[in-house]
């Protein structure tokens, strides 16, 4: 290329360009020399048979005597792909994985110092120009400093937690329950890979502190993995291939020594709840709904000690959680309505990975969910839209995650259960509402009704004991206890005036008060 054509190619770039330009090729330009003099010496310095040794650049080696010979086109070239690097640097470094360095220490390594990798994480079958092109650069005034390559020293922290991976592979234990905080800890993906982790595990190991251009701690070593070993991990089963059958063994609510505990009696009786329930509590509004799904949780943790309790509280108020956390012995994850669409569905899908790991583990768990509607809000929100819009405003989309949530609840026949008892709103006046309460309709095996004119007139728990019911409660009785309950049903169908349940339900009430256990009531009533 001609002198003249160099020159105008160098015209075309601003000043600054020119400036970096001209110090990558071991120039020292005044700061306040003009665009015309930098160019000048930009073009002796090409021109110059022997130029002097380049200035090293801050974050970048010296390209030495490849920059000797290169001509205007290149020198450009390198400043643009500088310039591109650094802005991709610079949006990762953003990002919650921006500490992506962290190499698996296996269990029995303890903090074994890491060799495999340089300073950005790249590993060492990197090409070198492309790991210094990673390298960080001051773009904006601010520099990004890079870590050393020496292994870290110092005592290492104890750390557990639930394990939330993202869909590229990395992830970070939640050390303070489900939700993100600045002390979880970053899982690589090698580690995630080499122990087979999957989301909602929940792992005990040993930490270091994050790094000066690090946001998150990072895990040194894996302990252990679902209290077990992280090799036994490897060959564990997965949920999904798992054989689901009807429930067959009944959770039961009520006790001898509560039998003022209508709630719990009258759904034995009415809708019973058998271990992989999926069972929808349809309420109004100011119906008790809340007050019956604590009830629910109290007596499923006092009278089911082997089961495994987790409440979901999604949208809801925040003393509504307290109230909860304080009444209820197992866990209660809470999301409040203060908080953002996203952190609804992220806690969400956090919790239902950590029950189907359970399962897999052949325990029995409940997950109380409050409630399916506020959690489809939640995903019709955050949920990238599908452009395909159904009456009331919802995205046909956003249905399909909350489905899926309410859909793994089942029994297994290699072991283990999972039951989901979830909240549904109607008569809201919301269009979406039932749109929502319509496609769960017929998803679930259990279904208890609740009534507000019954909350009305001060009957609680306001159950409509006609519209309650259970899909194959034979499973869940022992005959000569279904023949029974059939007869009950048989004479508060007949009590119903004018279709309210209101005088079966008084009626219910009464007489079970007499009687200790539903077993004496039952046994009264097989005698009428």
């Amino acid at each position: 290329m001609s002198e003249k054509d160099q020159r105008a190619t160098l015209e075309a770039k601003d000043r600054d360009e020119l400036m970096t330009i001209a110090s990558t090729l071991g120039g020292k330009p005044g700061s306040r020399a003009k665009k015309a003099e930098v160019i000048d010496m930009i073009l002796g310095l090409i021109a110059d048979s022997e130029p002097a040794a380049p200035k090293p650049r801050r974050g970048r080696p010296p390209k030495a005597a490849a920059v000797e010979d290169a001509p205007v086109e290149e020198a450009v070239f390198e400043f643009e792909e500088d310039e591109i690097s650094s802005e991709v640097d610079d949006a990762v470094a953003e990002t919650e994985g921006a500490n992506d360095d962290d190499e698996v220490v296996a269990s029995e390594a303890a903090l074994r110092p890491q060799t495999t990798s340089d300073s950005d994480g790249e590993f060492d079958g990197e090409g070198g120009a492309r790991r210094r092109r990673r390298r960080g650069r001051d773009r904006g005034g601010e520099r990004f400093e890079n870590r050393t390559d020496e292994p870290w020293s110092g005592d290492p922290v104890e750390v557990s937690g639930v394990l939330d991976l993202r869909d590229e592979g990395y992830g970070f234990i939640r050390v303070s329950g489900y939700l993100p905080t600045r002390e979880d800890v970053y899982v690589s993906v090698k580690q995630t890979r080499q122990f087979s982790l999957r989301r909602g595990d929940v792992i005990t190991g040993t930490s270091r502190p994050a790094a000066r251009n690090e946001k998150n701690p990072a895990l040194l070593r894996i302990d252990t993995v679902n209290d077990g070993t992280p090799d036994a991990a490897r060959d564990r089963r997965r949920f999904d291939d798992l054989t689901p059958l009807f429930p067959d063994e009944r959770l039961t609510l009520s006790s001898r020594d509560e039998p003022y505990n209508m709630t719990s009696r009258i759904i034995d009786l009415l809708s019973p709840i058998g271990k992989g329930q999926r069972g929808l509590i349809v309420a109004p509004p100011k119906a008790g709904k809340t007050t019956v799904m604590k009830q629910i949780a109290k007596s499923i943790s006092e009278n089911n000690p082997d089961v495994h309790l987790m409440v979901l509280l999604v949208d809801e108020r925040p003393e509504e959680v307290t109230d909860m956390r304080r009444s209820v012995d197992g866990e209660v994850i809470a999301s409040t309505f203060d908080r953002p669409a996203e952190e609804h569905t992220s806690v969400a899908e956090l919790v239902l990975e950590r029950a189907k790991r359970l399962v897999e583990d052949g325990r029995d768990v409940v997950v109380i969910l409050d409630g399916i509607t506020r959690l489809a809000r939640a995903y019709n929100l955050a949920a990238p839209t599908t452009g395909r819009v159904m009456s009331g405003g919802i995205d046909t989309g956003a249905l399909y995650p909350p489905k899926k949530f309410f859909g793994a609840a089942r029994n297994l026949e290699e072991g283990g259960s999972l039951t989901i008892i979830a909240s549904a709103l109607v008569e809201t006046g919301s269009k979406m509402d039932d749109i929502i309460f319509e496609e769960f309709k017929g998803t679930g095996n259990m279904e208890l009704r609740l009534d507000r004119r019954l909350a009305e007139r001060r009957l609680y728990p306001a159950i409509n004991v006609d519209a309650s019911s259970t899909r194959h409660e034979e499973l869940l009785y022992e005959p000569k206890q279904l023949k029974d309950v059939h007869k009950l049903r048989r004479v508060l169908a007949g009590l119903a005036d004018g279709g309210s349940s209101a005088p079966g339900l008084e009626m219910l009430i009464d007489r079970l008060g007499t009687f200790r256990t539903n077993d004496e009531f039952l046994a009264e009533v097989a005698k009428g």
